[in-house]
């Protein structure tokens, strides 16, 4: 087991944790839709990336009924 030679004191400890915090989200707006969405990321709302539709959504799809 590990046993540390010195006592790290609580200054040097929280200095060396000094850049583990999480950063907030950086939302972009989408520019097909206006919604929000996460940089350089499809838009969930759309399916569009960098004005062109990427992903079809499921409600834009017509399925045959007898063909599931």
């Amino acid at each position: 087991m590990a046993v540390q030679q010195n006592k790290v004191s609580k200054s040097r400890r929280n200095n060396r944790r000094a850049h583990d915090s999480l950063v907030a989200a950086n939302p972009n707006e989408c520019s097909n839709c206006g919604e929000l969405k996460r940089p350089h990321h499809i838009c969930a709302a759309c399916g569009h990336y960098a004005d062109a539709e990427i992903v079809a959504l499921t409600d834009e799809i017509d399925l045959d009924e007898d063909a599931a």
